[in-house]
This record gives structure tokens, sequence and C-alpha cells, in this order.
């Protein structure tokens, strides 16, 4: 199968400056981490993400590509300076990853991984640590159970590891799964379920409840938020199901600001007086519902 464009690959224009490549590269690796993404092209997209990267972050590489294509960096390829190269290998649990390297024995010393020395640094930067590419010995690795609205804001925790109690501060915007490096220990985050929000990466998910007349004929309601309880307007003619977003109202953290979305359920009222079933089937021949 032929290779992608490099710059498809990243999503990025061949005038994109060092920084948009750079920037473009740390959200598409964490955006197709196998550790996060669970679909199952994940692993590939991930191994393609880097490979692109490698010789777009190179002056030198990237000049040879710009000139040349892909053939400047195939085994034996007579179109550029780079044909054969070697590789390197990192295993977690059932993934594989290997990425091939430009020849001449450049490896990775020449790239800046968007702030990382080669790829293998994202998976102890944002997904853990515990291996040792280059010989480090594994962190000890532990799990601490906080509320939703802590992790939510941030906190500071007094914790008992390895026989030391210590005060950690956890960031705002951390989820389950996460790893927060101390010294030479990782938190692995665990989230409470909350009995009102539901979050999705930086987004927050209400449920509210409105009656049959509020939907029909409009008005205004409270809805809670992680900031407190805010007044939502709702149209006349609401139906059952309606999201409404919020702006801003999500999750704050240092990968950007999220939005709280409100789902809109019709509550149906199940006991009914003689009266006002009357009053629904007239209602019903009025309007048609």
């Amino acid at each position: 199968m032929a290779k992608r464009d490099f710059y498809e690959v990243l999503g990025v224009s061949k005038t994109a400056s060092d920084q948009e490549i750079k920037a473009a590269y740390r959200k598409m690796a964490l955006q197709w981490h196998p550790d996060r993404n669970k679909s199952a092209e994940a692993t590939e997209k991930f191994k393609e993400i880097n490979e692109a990267y490698e010789i777009l972050a190179n002056s030198e590489k990237k000049t040879a590509y710009d000139q040349f294509g892909h053939a400047a960096f195939e085994q034996g390829g007579a179109g550029g300076p780079f044909g054969g190269g070697g590789s390197q290998t990192y295993r977690q649990g059932p993934f594989t990853y290997s990425y091939s390297t430009g020849g001449g024995g450049q490896g990775f010393e020449n790239v800046d991984f968007g702030g990382f020395s080669d790829p293998f640094e994202i998976f102890e930067q944002f997904f853990g640590g515990g291996f040792s590419p280059r010989g480090r010995a594994p962190r000890s690795a532990y799990t601490l159970e906080i509320d939703f609205l802590d992790a939510v804001k941030g906190v500071e925790k007094e914790v008992a590891v390895e026989g030391k109690t210590r005060k950690i501060k956890i960031p705002a915007g951390v989820d389950t799964g996460n790893r927060v490096r101390f010294e030479n220990f990782d938190l692995v985050i665990e989230i409470r379920p909350h009995a009102v929000f539901e979050r999705s990466g930086n987004d927050i998910y209400v449920t509210h409840a409105i009656s049959f007349s509020e939907a029909a004929l409009g008005g205004t309601a409270r809805v809670p938020t992680i900031d407190g309880s805010v007044e939502l307007r709702i149209k006349s003619g609401t139906q059952p199901g309606t999201m409404i977003r919020l702006r801003g109202k999500g999750v704050q953290s240092a990968r950007g600001a999220g939005d709280q979305y409100v789902r809109l359920q019709v509550a149906v009222p199940t006991h009914l007086t003689s009266h006002a079933k009357n009053l629904l089937q007239e209602l019903e021949k009025e309007v048609g519902i």
C-alpha cells in the first residue's frame, strides 16, 4: 500500500512553520495513542504520525522529502541521501511500536518530538512510565481515587506513599487513567462518578427534566454547572432530547476548555385526573398532538 503524504498525515500544509508542524504532531500523537484510542487502526495511525514527524521536523530530511518524496527514505532509494537506516522498537502490553529511522545512523538525534527527546517520551509524560527504552528504571505507580469535582477543579491531597505522608497537588482537568508524576513515582487517577455530571473529554453533560407545559410554552429553568447553577432559556415547542450547549462551562485544563451540554427531557405525568385527560384530549384535537 502506498504511503500517504507526510503533510497530509499531520494535517498541515507544505508551507507550515516548524512550530505548526510540532503542534500538529503533539495533537495527533495524543489523539491516536493506542492506550487512549481503542480503535483497530490506532496503532498504525500512531506509527504513521511519528514517521511523518521524524521526517518533517528534521530540516535536511524535510528538504529531501520535498524534493524526492518517499523515495528519499526507501531502502537503497536512488532518489535521495536517506535510503536504508535502522529502527527503534518499544513494547507495552499487547502493543509493539516500531519506528524506522533515516540512513547514516542519525536516528532521532536531530528531531525535536514536540518537546520530547523521542516519540517514546510521549508514553511516559502523558500515559505513564513503567518502561525503559533507554535503560531507565521503571517508575512505581499508585492509584488515587478522587471526587469528580476535585478532578475538574484540581485539589491538594495528603497521601501516604512509600512510607511517607505527602501533600500532593492534583492539577485541574485530570481524567480517569491519567498519570500525574511526582518525584520517583506516578499517581494513576481514578474518578468517582458524579450523580449529576457526566464527562467526555473536556465536555460536561447534564440531563434536565422539564414539564410538558414548559416544553410547549417555553420559559426558563435553573440547571447545574460545575461552577454553580445558571438560568437556561427554554424555547416554546422544545422537543424531548433537545441538546443545549453552554460554551465554556465544561472542564478547563491545560489542553483546552470544554463546554457543557444540557439534554432536555420532557417529564410526562403518570397520574391524570378525568378533567386533565379531557383537557389533553381537547388539546390533541386543537393542535394535533
